[in-house]
């Protein structure tokens, strides 16, 4: 079990059984129970046939029930596809068929969205769903045919993300890799078995994930709390729950520094929080440390193809807002340029990270992996091309300075324009659309889409944006639409979203048909 992400579990059950594990509002699972508990489920699921190399698809919102459905896939031989529950049916039948799912186990109020979707899908053999049923196989049932320990090189996990194509893509990711960055992460930040951790962000989401995943390793407590919503509950969760560590995306740092009188508030076990998902302005930085001025911060760049690449120390957060700092314990990033040679200080290239937290590849995607990881410098080593442009200070910090592709990261969650963009078409009367970032300091960025309508259609920014919240998940629904008389084109006749990305609020408005 060594290396494992359920060998770490096993652990902390034996080392503090009775420590709070996971905390959500007055449920508490101890390390005991949360082990027992895994222990029924993964017997379940070998007794429905579940075995060392499946895929199991987790349909949950943050809960200690699906901390209890991870690790039970684990601890089953299986891998985990975490899935976001708000997903529609298109995009959760598509994901379910692709990573080819043997179950699902989903929370109650998506389990006939999940079921109905099961049923085109001729992989998938049971749906499981989260208080509808005991998770155990009962007494004399058989547990499944034994097999050999999980080992480090047995995949872990599937976790999807999008590409500049739009198509889903799974990365796929073994214990050893997600071992090992999350022991480099937690190395930097120095978690320890002391600390309360707050989780705003979904488990579905690798920044949330590995909350879970670090806080069991260190044998922590992690209370969690499902998204930003009732933000007083956030605060009485900080003062309550004596919460020392706070992650964080920019949409959470908006919310929690416009509270009035939270920088009055003591919280004196606060003492770390971090960001990551899209960069912190430099003035939503100082609102942040205004805002708790005794806790430090940490900025933080990562892929979902790895995880995390580098982090910028707390001591360094106002002389340089702006940066990512450098690479996580144990790994190697540098920038290269347009020749493959290694940029200048100053000069900027593409980002590239060599590592053991790098993905194995993309699930049945040999022509994206290919894309992605490349042969590295010495004999049967590869690295993970980022696709983002950097720059290098004469420190040696880095700095993001643009994405090579079009991906939006708004709210933390990453965004491929042309699976908006897909939606819009499908609107009787839409001629072009065309979807882009633009900076906002609440959401890291905003979703913004132009489109112009075919002759003689009148659609206003209210009817397209509930076609859209129809469609996709709420992230991913446009902040605001501008219609055009037409879009812009490039020279060979493309839609120019450069042109586009640098139009402002009031050119805008300028364009906008009445």
């Amino acid at each position: 079990m060594l290396g494992t992400l359920d060998g770490d579990l096993r652990a902390s059950a034996a080392a503090r059984p009775e420590h709070a594990a996971v905390v959500v509002r007055s449920e508490r699972l101890t390390y005991r129970e949360l082990d027992e508990r895994v222990e029924e489920l993964a017997r379940r699921l070998r007794a429905l046939g579940v075995t060392r190399g499946d895929r199991v698809a987790v349909v949950m919102r943050s809960s200690g029930e699906a901390a209890v459905a991870i690790y039970a896939i684990l601890r089953a031989g299986a891998a985990f596809v975490p899935l976001n529950p708000t997903a529609k049916e298109a995009k959760l039948r598509h994901l379910l068929a692709h990573c080819g799912a043997a179950a699902v186990i989903c929370d109650a109020d998506v389990a006939e969205r999940v079921r109905s979707v099961g049923a085109d899908i001729d992989a998938l053999g049971h749906v499981l769903v989260s208080g509808a049923e005991p998770w155990t196989v009962g007494a004399g049932a058989d547990p499944g045919a034994p097999f050999g320990d999980v080992l480090d090189v047995d995949m872990a996990s599937i976790i999807y993300t999008s590409g500049s194509t739009g198509m889903p893509k799974g990365a796929v990711f073994l214990h050893r890799n997600m071992h090992f960055v999350s022991g480099s992460i937690i190395r930097y930040l120095g978690l320890h078995g002391d600390d309360r951790i707050l989780c705003v962000l979904p488990l579905s989401h690798t920044y949330g994930l590995y909350q879970l995943i670090m806080s069991v390793r260190v044998g922590a407590t992690l209370v969690l709390e499902n998204g930003m919503t009732f933000p007083g509950q956030i605060v009485n969760a900080l003062e309550q729950e004596q919460i020392t560590v706070l992650p964080g995306v920019p949409t959470v740092w908006h919310v929690l520094v416009s509270l009035q009188g939270l920088a009055e508030r003591e919280l004196p076990h606060l003492r770390l929080l971090t960001n990551a998902g899209a960069a912190l302005s430099a003035a939503r930085v100082a609102d942040v440390r205004r805002t708790f001025p005794h806790a430090d911060l940490l900025s933080m760049y990562g892929q979902t193809e790895c995880k995390r690449v580098c982090y910028l120390p707390a001591d360094q957060i106002e002389a340089r807002p702006d940066s990512v700092g450098f690479p996580i314990p144990g790994t190697e990033a540098w920038i290269e340029d347009e020749s493959g040679e290694v940029a200048g200080t100053g000069e900027t290239g593409e980002l590239v990270i060599r590592g053991d937290h790098v993905m194995q590849g993309y699930w049945r995607d040999a022509e994206g992996t290919a894309a992605k990881l490349k042969p590295g410098r010495f004999p049967g080593d590869r690295v993970l091309r980022s696709g983002d442009l950097f720059r290098r200070d004469e420190d040696g910090y880095l700095y993001f300075v643009s994405r090579t592709d079009d991906i939006i990261t708004s709210r933390g969650e990453k965004i491929a324009p042309g699976e908006v963009e897909r939606v819009l078409y499908a609107i009787e009367g839409v001629r072009e659309a065309a979807v882009v970032g633009a900076p906002d300091d609440r959401l890291g960025e905003a979703v913004i889409a132009h489109v112009s309508l075919a002759a003689g259609v009148t659609l206003d920014e209210k009817v397209l944006r509930s076609r859209c919240a129809a469609a996709l998940e709420d992230f991913m629904v446009p902040t605001r639409i501008v219609i055009h008389s037409e879009l812009p084109k490039t020279d060979n006749g493309k839609l120019d979203r450069l042109t586009l990305m640098q139009v402002r609020e009031q050119d805008a408005q300028a364009r906008v048909l009445r």
